[in-house]
């Protein structure tokens, strides 16, 4: 491969380290040269000029250099020397200058504050460090003080100021309330770089009494807090709007300084009503691009990186509505010193010449002045080598004492910079780096570079040698390179060899060699050539190539310069590429690589697809059925079959089915036998003994099976003995003395020949008996009669023809018939687990008992009666059956508090064994079910009737009933629960008390010593006081209301509807009986409905006193409660039994029973108020 004339070699570091400038730090020097060359000391790393350390920790004041021989360290003190011998709490580490000061034992930082400085001396010179303050961080508490209350006029401005503790270095600055959660912040009210919160105008929202300002101490991880300050802002009617006014900075003009790379922060902030907006201007100029940033709401201007450039007047707007106010910024970049030049280490042989340059710059402008060896070069040894010109010491014709480490020191009252560089003047022989006989491999008509990196003092010369004793090579052909490479610009076969480098100087020779061996370049003989292929064709590409036979080649193919799609149409060869199924995206460049350790070919081609020719459209079908089938090869057991196939019909086949006929056994049924792929045309197909076969062959594709070709010509198999037995054998008694030994037979073809028989064979297990054998026809089944009951029999079925027996057969187990279980299980237990769950555990029965399959234990258990009620019912018998050979079983589902018994008894193939013993047990008290009904009767202003039976199931002795009422307002709400528990001997109870036309949920519950049983709900109502629904009518005028209007109309219409049929009634018969008055009253038609369906009673005109029925609220149990009536009989001075029918006559008294009056009460004729309907409609 071609390399530049101006590469270097592969070590060019010695060839820099000759050079006049170097750096110490970025030329890495050769290992084995720094362990054999002195060198003057080179600080390697030291802490920073201002060093802040954590006073709680051990301070680490570090110093590392490097230099032949190894420097020793020493340090000053605030200008003196540091003796850190006489301070035990200070140590110096081995091999290095970094301090340790023992802080966690006993010291104070504060002692050890100062200006430090590390020298490292050797023989050849001494560097120096920065002059390294030390100072501990602070981080003093708040001063207390005394924090009065603000009281603000709503819109005014205010300055929460923070004033944190002046701590080293400063710290970092935040608002947090008591829950500490910062404050949030806006263009209204934001914190500003001094760390006092800022509010441009205070709103209602801003009164609070936990504004706490915290202070961060990063170095020390401490955080200080200020009392808490209170905001109470007060509303003033209107606010008044004002127009900005700055709060910082004050008065229209002001100044800052800033240092060069520093980052400058400006900031304004005003106060105003509405909010004012900040915008920044650069007077003059712009704003420097991609180093401006706008921060807090855009009232901080900060500009990264600045220079003298950005030094100018900085003006910042804030504006509102009613105007604006601004404020300019006079801003002036000072620069500390920064270098132009910094000195740089110097490597000079005895007699040469060198210069030091030492240049800076700063604002204002620094002064120079330089050090050897630490000490001010004006009292520092004389050296009649160097002399001092400003920024610069020349040297000329320098000796080994000239040696020594100079510092340049630029300085300004921002700042200063120190450098150390060193002259280092060294004699040494010559050095040669290259490892011998390194070998060089190039390409033929390539450019060879043999390296020579070398070393020496004053620097050798180099010159190159073809062959161990050749002559020195010059000429045109050649190029030789400053750092000691030998270049041939076009190697050739003939420049095949060994190469001599040779380096002297005054103070010795060395020589070194190298060998070169000139290849074959790799060439592609048959390059990839352009294509044009139809889609969903296919394509190759070929790349065939020649190489030297020692050089290893990769080949590479890239599409479009880049690597091939992942795509398995993609094959690489070894010399071709073959894309398969080409489509349009397959359009591009390829391109063959060839590479080579030592040089890389290439060659591409085009690839263009495009569009086939239209073809006809395809039709699949099914293929045609093959044809021509022949047999051959016929042996006893196998044949071979081969057949044609028939057309594909454009899809391909996928496989061949062959089946048979066996015509001698099942003539017209045919019989799958085998299948092949669709690329086969022949197989070898197995034959079995004595069957007539004939063949066929069906084709399949993916769109379905082909009709069967022709049958194959027959071919009768020679018989023979069976290779096989009957399968599923199997010994099972139909009776307790028999044994029924049944059998799956032999097919036709299974036979093998003529004549098939089978050989039944059987013997008692582990008796020793001789098999009892009997020869029966073709049948499936035969019985051994006279058997004992349920044993054991090994069991085997041979099959046989007129040619022989089966191979022998293997035996089974089986069994001769079961008889029903002798004995019932014993020590029948029961244990209650509780009220509706019982255990109960038995022994098992000995299994000769059992004379059959043991199935498992039936349990029979029933209820006897039921302790609380002591009644017998009909006993009704429940049956569990527990699988296998279990000795215990779960009895769910029991009813609490009842007398059970029941027993338990085992199962076999034939039937139940006989019961054990009858055991009795009990279930203990559980909860009761809920009470079987609750009803609500008379209600009245402040009492309710409840009635109710008790729980159908009580399971258990009943020990009371709870009741548990709440009253329920309009918005469904509930009041409180009020609770009564009520002895189990009552059946009903009258609630008094209660607040009137209030609605009740009463939720009623049975209890036993348990506890309790599940509840019943109801509701109801108590009736409305009619004088305060009198006052309430007068209170609430709805006489106007829409709703109510409408109600009047629908009440009117249907007085009149009972008007008519209540006149029609009077013309069929005059006076109807109490019978019908109570029909009546059933009819939905006229009954009220529920209240909280919405809907209401009769309703009559307020002026006519004639008596109305008046609609009643009914209960969820649709029993009928009773109300006051506003204007009942009693007030016409008749008893509360008279009644009158339609035309005022007097019926006469209701005869019944006292408890029958709630239901006479609903008769009532009032009519109800518009409050009523009201209270009754919400």
């Amino acid at each position: 491969m071609m390399k530049k004339k101006s590469i270097p070699a592969s070590k060019p570091f010695l060839i820099l380290f000759l050079c006049q400038m170097i750096s110490a730090l970025d030329v890495p020097l050769d290992s084995k040269l720094l362990e054999e060359l002195s060198q003057p000391p080179t600080i390697t790393h030291q802490s920073p000029k201002d060093y802040i350390v954590d006073p709680r920790e051990n301070i680490v004041i570090q110093c590392e250099a490097k230099g032949k021989p190894p420097p020793s360290f020493s340090w000053t003190r605030n200008g003196t020397h540091f003796d850190i011998d006489k301070d035990a709490q200070v140590t110096m580490k081995p091999n290095s200058g970094t301090l340790v000061i023992n802080i966690m034992n006993g010291g104070k930082a504060e002692a050890y504050e100062g200006v430090y400085q590390c020298t490292a001396r050797n023989e050849r010179g001494a560097a120096i460090s920065n002059n390294i303050v030390i100072r501990p961080s602070r981080s003093p508490l708040w001063t207390k003080e005394k924090l009065e209350p603000h009281q603000v006029r709503e819109g005014d401005s205010l300055v929460l100021h923070c004033r944190p503790p002046v701590g080293l270095p400063p710290p970092i600055i935040f608002w947090m309330d008591n829950a500490f959660q910062r404050l949030p912040q806006s263009e209204r009210v934001s914190q500003g770089l001094n760390g006092d919160l800022y509010f441009s105008n205070v709103q209602p929202e801003d009164t609070r009494e936990d504004y706490i300002c915290y202070a961060r101490f990063n170095h020390t991880q401490t955080i200080q807090q200020k009392q808490p300050i209170s905001v109470k802002v007060f509303s003033s009617k209107p606010v008044t709007e004002r127009q900005p006014v700055l709060l910082t900075p004050t008065g229209s003009t002001s100044t800052k300084v800033e240092l060069r790379g520093n980052v400058l922060l400006l900031e304004c902030i005003a106060a105003g009503l509405p909010t004012p907006v900040i915008r920044w201007i650069k007077e003059g100029g712009e704003l420097p691009a991609n180093r401006t940033f706008f921060e807090n709401f855009k009232k901080t201007l900060k500009i990264i990186d600045v220079s003298e450039a950005d030094s100018g007047n900085y003006k910042c707007i804030a504006r509102n509505t009613l105007g604006s106010v601004h404020h300019v910024i006079s801003v002036t970049v000072k620069a500390a010193p920064y270098w132009i030049t910094a000195p740089r280490n110097l490597v000079l042989s005895p007699g040469e010449d060198g210069t030091l340059i030492c240049r800076a710059n700063g604002n204002p402008k620094p002064s120079i002045s330089w050090l050897a060896n630490g000490v001010p070069i004006a009292i520092a040894p004389e050296d009649p080598s160097r002399k001092v010109d400003g920024d610069t010491i020349i040297f000329s014709h320098v000796q080994e004492r000239s040696s020594a480490v100079y510092q340049c020191n630029a300085s300004n009252e921002y700042g200063y910079l120190l450098a150390n560089a060193f002259v280092n003047v060294l004699a040494e022989p010559p050095r040669i780096l290259t490892p011998a006989n390194k070998l060089y491999q190039v390409i033929a008509d390539s450019p060879a570079l043999l390296d020579c990196a070398y070393f020496g003092s004053p620097k050798p010369e180099i010159e190159w040698f073809k062959g161990v004793k050749g002559s020195i090579l010059r000429g045109n052909e050649y190029v030789f390179h400053d750092n000691g490479t030998l270049e041939i610009p076009v190697a050739q076969k003939d420049s095949t060899g060994t190469y001599t480098c040779v380096a002297r100087n005054e103070l010795g020779k060395i020589q070194n060699e190298v060998h070169l061996e000139i290849k074959d370049p790799t060439m592609i003989i048959k390059q990839p050539e352009y294509k044009v292929v139809q889609r969903y064709g296919q394509v190759s590409f070929e790349c065939i190539i020649k190489h030297d036979s020692t050089l290893l080649p990769t080949v590479i193919w890239l599409k479009d310069n880049d690597e091939l799609p992942d795509d398995e149409r993609f094959l690489v060869g070894k010399d071709n590429l073959t894309i398969m199924n080409v489509t349009d995206k397959d359009d591009g460049t390829y391109t063959c690589i060839v590479n080579t350790t030592l040089d890389s070919v290439s060659a591409s081609a085009v690839l263009t697809v495009v569009a086939a020719p239209p073809t006809p459209a395809i039709i699949y079908a099914r293929p045609n059925p093959p044809f021509d089938l022949e047999l051959t090869g016929q042996l006893e057991r196998s044949i071979e079959l081969s057949w044609i196939p028939g057309d594909e019909n454009n899809s391909p086949i996928t496989h061949f089915v062959i089946e048979y006929e066996d015509g001698l056994h099942e003539p017209g049924v045919w019989h799958y036998q085998t299948e092949v792929p669709g690329t086969q045309t022949t197989v070898q197909l197995k034959l079995s003994p004595y069957v007539n076969y004939s063949f066929r062959v069906v084709a399949v594709n993916k769109i379905g099976r082909s009709q069967p070709s022709e049958p194959s010509e027959q071919y009768l198999t020679k018989s023979a003995s069976p290779d096989e037995n009957p399968a599923n054998v199997q010994g099972i008694g139909s009776e307790p003395d028999n044994l029924v030994i049944t059998w799956e037979s032999l097919k036709g073809f299974q036979s093998n020949g003529p004549g098939l028989q089978y050989k039944v064979s059987w013997r008692q297990k582990d008796v020793d008996d001789e098999w009892t054998s009997v020869i029966v026809a073709n049948v499936s089944k035969y019985i051994v009669s006279g058997t004992p009951t349920f044993v054991p029999y090994e069991i085997k079925v041979q099959a046989l023809n007129d040619l022989g027996y089966a191979p022998e057969p293997s035996e089974v187990i089986g069994h001769s018939g079961e008889d029903l279980p002798m004995v019932a299980p014993g020590n029948v237990q029961v244990h209650v687990i509780n009220s509706t769950l019982a255990k109960v555990h038995w022994d098992p029965v000995p299994l000769k008992t059992v004379r059959g399959h043991l199935q498992g234990y039936k349990v029979y258990y029933w209820k006897v009666q039921s302790l609380s009620r002591r009644s017998r019912r009909h006993v009704e018998k429940k049956i569990l059956t527990f699988r296998g050979n279990k000795t215990f079983g779960m009895l769910p589902g029991l009813e609490p508090y009842s007398s059970y018994k029941l027993n338990v008894r085992v199962v076999n193939g034939k039937g139940e064994g006989p019961a054990s013993p009858d055991k009795v047990f009990k279930t203990p008290e559980g909860v009761p079910s809920s009470p079987s009904y609750l009803k609500i009767t008379n209600p009245t202003l402040d009492s309710l009737t409840l009635e109710w039976g008790s729980p159908t199931h009580p399971n258990g002795v009943l020990t009371s009933y709870i009741l548990k009422f709440q009253p329920i307002n309009n918005t469904h709400e509930l009041g409180p629960l009020v609770e009564i528990r009520i002895p189990a001997n009552e059946s009903s109870l009258i609630l008094k008390n209660l607040n009137y036309s209030t609605r009740y949920k009463f939720y009623f519950n049975a209890q036993t010593s348990v506890g309790s049983g599940s509840q019943i709900t109801e509701e109801a109502v108590t009736i409305m006081d009619e004088g305060k629904m009198a006052m309430a009518s007068r209170q609430v005028d709805i006489a106007t209301q829409g709703w109510f209007i409408g109600l009047m109309c629908a009440v009117a219409l249907l007085i009149l509807i009972l008007l008519i049929v209540c006149f029609i009634r009077r013309n069929k018969g005059g006076k109807y009986p109490v019978k019908e008055k109570e029909d009546a009253h059933a009819d939905p038609e006229i009954q009220p409905m529920k209240e909280d369906d919405g809907t209401f009673g009769e309703y009559s005109d307020a002026e006519d006193h004639k008596p109305l029925k008046k609609g009643s609220r009914t209960p969820s149990d649709r029993t009928v409660k009773k109300e006051d009536s506003d204007d009942s009989l009693v007030d016409y001075g008749e008893g509360v039994n008279g009644q009158f029918n339609e035309d005022g006559s007097f019926i006469g008294q209701y005869s019944g029973k006292k408890e029958k009056e709630p239901a006479e009460g609903n008769e009532s004729s009032e009519a109800p108020s518009p409050v009523n309907a009201m209270n009754s409609f919400v």
